[in-house]
């Protein structure tokens, strides 16, 4: 997926909204928003947004106090989700299809986003996503894949959402891998993010080598692209991993809400549409 002329818009956005949360003062907010703006006079638009974004948000990180400004943000995400769920168990145990409910729970997670927004309300995610019909419905054909699969790579997305990956993986009835960012990026799941949900519990914890926003191969660790590489079967959570791996083929499978307009775009549907696809 190419960047879009709205991806300008929202990493100015972005790049004041980690600084106030950085608690900086007027003084480094200025020097943060005139850095990114001569950052964003060298983008490239036939690379996908996070490309840039992983960029930019380098950038900030150099300029603000403290290594992980989004830290107590993703704290509170995990423990939100936490609080959820016995109820998300709760619905997966009731389901007549337990596995489409948990693939629909995985995406009701992925609202959980500080890129795109500031906020979210789980409950509504939840509600939506449990009633709504998915805009694009691939969930047989990721059924079958699991079926004749012998292990899953499940790439993750957002601290808190996590909880939700969980509630999926818990119906994966194969070994699941899931990949983590290296190091923190927006508020993207780190290794200490899914061992905060429990995931440790239920798949191998592994790491991308790298702290990009999606998942760039060419900026992963050897071991991580052999893994990928093998891998028949490979869950794709959230936007970035599909702007990342949209032309990646049939063997992933990206869960996501699309929220915002680049991504519907390209996806051919509306805005806040619930998505199983197949790549």
């Amino acid at each position: 997926m190419k960047t879009h002329l709205d991806c300008y818009a929202c990493l100015l956005r972005q790049a004041l909204s980690v600084a106030r949360k950085a608690g900086c003062d007027e003084e480094t907010q200025l020097a943060v928003m005139k850095s990114v703006l001569q950052g964003l006079q060298e983008v490239r638009t036939d690379l996908p947004p996070p490309f840039t974004t992983t960029q930019i948000h380098r950038m900030i990180r150099e300029k603000l106090p403290g290594r992980d400004p989004y830290l107590a943000l993703k704290e509170r995400s995990t423990q939100k989700a936490l609080a959820l769920y016995p109820w998300l168990k709760e619905l997966v145990e009731g389901a007549g299809d337990p596995l489409e409910m948990a693939m629909r729970l995985a995406i009701a997670g992925n609202i959980i986003d500080f890129g795109p927004a500031d906020d979210y309300d789980l409950v509504s995610s939840v509600e939506r996503a449990i009633s709504e019909p998915l805009a694009v419905n691939d969930v047989e054909a990721l059924r079958e894949a699991i079926e004749n699969t012998d292990q899953v790579l499940y790439l993750a997305d957002n601290a808190g959402e996590t909880v939700f990956d969980r509630v999926l993986i818990e119906q994966i009835p194969v070994p699941v891998y899931y990949a983590v960012k290296n190091s923190p990026v927006l508020n993207d799941a780190t290794e200490e993010d899914a061992v905060a949900a429990g995931i440790e519990q239920y798949a191998r914890i592994v790491s991308t080598g790298s702290d990009t926003v999606g998942t760039i191969l060419e900026c992963c660790s050897e071991e991580f692209k052999r893994l990928y590489d093998q891998a028949e079967v490979i869950i794709a959570k959230g936007m970035g991993n599909y702007e990342t791996l949209s032309t990646g083929g049939s063997r992933l499978f990206f869960l996501l809400q699309a929220k915002c307009e680049p991504v519907a775009r390209d996806m051919q549907v509306p805005v806040r549409s619930l998505i199983v696809r197949r790549g």
